[in-house]
C-alpha cells in the first residue's frame, strides 16, 4: 500500500534509520520502547529502503537490525482493532498489501540481506529475520511464533518460510505452541547461521556485510534467485534457470574479472558490475 510522497524530516526517518557506508546499507528499526514493533509507516519505509538498495549500484549488501532489547516484536497492533464491522476481503487485502509485501521486499532484494538479530524477534519480526539471506543472532536473542498466543493465524509468509527452513513437523511445533526459541536452539534448527556474544553482533554483521560488498554482486543476486526459486521448482525447471543465470552472469564485468584473476593467479577485484 504505497505511501504519499515523503517529505524531508518525516518522523518515520528517525524510527527506521538508514546509513550507507563502504557499499553496505544498514537499516535499523528504532522504536526500542516497543521492542521495535512495526507500524504501517515503518513497514512502508523498510520496503522503500530495500527497493532502493536493490536498484542502487552503490549498495552491494544490506544489514537489517534493531535498537534496544528487540529486533522486531512484529506488527504494532495497538493502532487497530479486532472489533467492528469489516468488509469481506479487508483482512486478506491488508495482509497481502502489508506484511506479505514486507517479506517479499527482503526475498526479492537483489543484494544479500543479513539479519543481525539483537533481541526478541516475534511474529512478523521473526519472519522478517527468516526471510533474510543470512541470520546472525546475539546470544540474548529469541524467536517466537507468537500468533497462536493471540488466537491468530501466522502471517508475513511464516507458513511458507518455516517449513522450507525446518520441515513441516517442526514448523507446526513452533507455530502450534508459540514457545520462545533461544538463539542457540534457533541455530540448532538451522534458523540461524551463527550465534555470537551480544557485544560482537554488530562487528560480526558488518564483517560479513563487508565481505559480501566486495563480492561479485550480480552473481550473488542470481545465486539468491536460484536458491529461493529452487524450493518451488522441479529439477528440469531448476536446471533451466541455472543455465539461464549462467548465461546472464557471463556478460558481467565481474565474471570476466573472476576468470582473469584465476588465470593470472591473483586476487579478484569485483566492482559489482
Amino acid at each position: 500500500m504505497p505511501d504519499s510522497p515523503r517529505v524531508p524530516g518525516n518522523p518515520v526517518d528517525s524510527l527506521v534509520q538508514q546509513a550507507t557506508d563502504n557499499q553496505v546499507c544498514r537499516i535499523t528499526l528504532n522504536r526500542p520502547e516497543t521492542l521495535n514493533a512495526i507500524t504501517p509507516d515503518q513497514r512502508e519505509r523498510i520496503i522503500e529502503l530495500l527497493t532502493e538498495a536493490s536498484a542502487d549500484p552503490a549498495v552491494r549488501a544490506v544489514v537489517l537490525t534493531g535498537t534496544g532489547r528487540g529486533f522486531c516484536a512484529g506488527a504494532d497492533l495497538r493502532g487497530g482493532s479486532a472489533a467492528g464491522e469489516r468488509v469481506p476481503g479487508d483482512v486478506a487485502r491488508t495482509i497481502r498489501l502489508g506484511a506479505q509485501r514486507l517479506i517479499s521486499a527482503v526475498l526479492d532484494c537483489e543484494k544479500p540481506v543479513i539479519a543481525a538479530v539483537n533481541g526478541t524477534a516475534a511474529g512478523l519480526g521473526a519472519h522478517l529475520a527468516f526471510a533474510c539471506d543470512l541470520v546472525l543472532a546475539a546470544e540474548s536473542a529469541k524467536f517466537i511464533e507468537v500468533f497462536v498466543r493471540r488466537g491468530l493465524v501466522p502471517d508475513g509468509g511464516g507458513a511458507y518460510l518455516l517449513p522450507r527452513l525446518v520441515g513441516p513437523q517442526r514448523a507446526k511445533e513452533l507455530m502450534f505452541f508459540g514457545d520462545a526459541l533461544t538463539a542457540a536452539d534457533a541455530q540448532r534448527l538451522d534458523l540461524v547461521n551463527r550465534v555470537v556474544p551480544d557485544g560482537e553482533l554488530d562487528k560480526t554483521a558488518m564483517e560479513w556485510a563487508a565481505r559480501l560488498a566486495t563480492g561479485p554482486t550480480r552473481a550473488l543476486a542470481l545465486t539468491k534467485q536460484l536458491v529461493n526459486a529452487s524450493l518451488d521448482s522441479d529439477r528440469a525447471t531448476a536446471f533451466a534457470a541455472e543455465a539461464a543465470a549462467q548465461e546472464i552472469n557471463m556478460t558481467t564485468e565481474d565474471a570476466r574479472e573472476g576468470v582473469a584473476s584465476f588465470v593470472e593467479r591473483r586476487n579478484a577485484e569485483y566492482r559489482g558490475r
